[in-house]
């Protein structure tokens, strides 16, 4: 369903990404967790039209694969790199039926796992970007806030979308997504709620470590605009992170003061 519905609306979900959230939180708050990425090797998944994929490129890694199910959106991807070379490549894949394709330092999931409607298919996501990463590898990405409260869900109209679903929510229950662009087209897609301790279950049977919710943050030319309170207060969308183990000790950083161990504190 999801191919379908992205391969009708690629241009329009593209244009989305030129929303100002997407710049002054979304992104400041990805690469933030990231951190240094110099000479890595990075997995996209669901990778759209390669927006993240490129500006991981552009911030040191040394190689980028972006995976996603939409093929339209993956030829958007191929176009801007035929014009623009960076050396990105890109695969038209369902990342829970991923071949193995290589062990990479870092996998990027942008808005991947809330496509999951059942504990059964976020596990399945998660064994499959586990099974690409090399030992000690960080997973990080954004996704819906399931802990966000549904009576805010129109507050966020003014941030330039909104979110829909029953105020009775129940797991594998959609939520619909209506992005509104500086252009006046419209793109509308369904993500699906699955509770916090179902998102921490899959983890955990993945074989993930140290599995966190991380807080967003705005971008610090932003700070003091009381325009962001409501988007900061009760996120609508939420950072993660968590790692594949590893026998030999490495530093991890922290997160301290931003993320968030149970997502029902938020």
């Amino acid at each position: 369903m999801e191919k379908a519905v992205y391969n009708q609306i690629a241009e329009e979900y593209k244009k989305s990404k030129n929303l100002s959230f997407r710049v002054l939180i979304e992104e400041y708050s990805l690469f933030k967790m990231a951190g240094d990425i110099k000479g890595l090797s990075v997995l996209d998944l669901a990778c759209g039209e390669g927006h993240y994929t490129r500006k991981l490129k552009e911030q040191g890694a040394r190689e980028v694969l972006g995976v996603d199910i939409s093929s339209e959106l993956i030829k958007l991807a191929q176009a801007t790199e035929a014009a623009k070379p960076l050396g990105c490549k890109y695969l038209t894949e369902n990342v829970a039926r991923l071949p193995e394709l290589d062990q990479f330092d870092m996998a990027v999931a942008m808005y991947l796992l809330n496509y999951a409607k059942t504990k059964e298919e976020l596990v399945a996501f998660c064994k499959a970007i586990y099974n690409q990463l090399k030992p000690g590898a960080q997973f990080i990405g954004f996704n819906d806030n399931v802990a966000n409260d549904p009576a805010k869900y129109d507050s966020y109209r003014k941030y330039g979308f909104k979110k829909e679903c029953s105020p009775y929510r129940k797991e594998g229950d959609p939520i619909q997504y209506t992005f509104y662009n500086e252009d006046g087209s419209i793109c509308q897609f369904d993500h699906y709620f699955l509770s916090p301790q179902t998102y921490e279950e899959a983890f955990q049977e993945a074989g993930f470590d140290d599995f966190q919710w991380v807080w967003p943050s705005v971008h610090p030319t932003e700070r003091g605009n009381e325009f962001w309170n409501e988007f900061i207060l009760d996120p609508p969308v939420i950072g993660f992170v968590a790692y594949k183990p590893d026998t030999v000790f490495r530093h991890r950083k922290s997160y301290v003061g931003w993320a968030v161990q149970n997502v029902w504190m938020l």
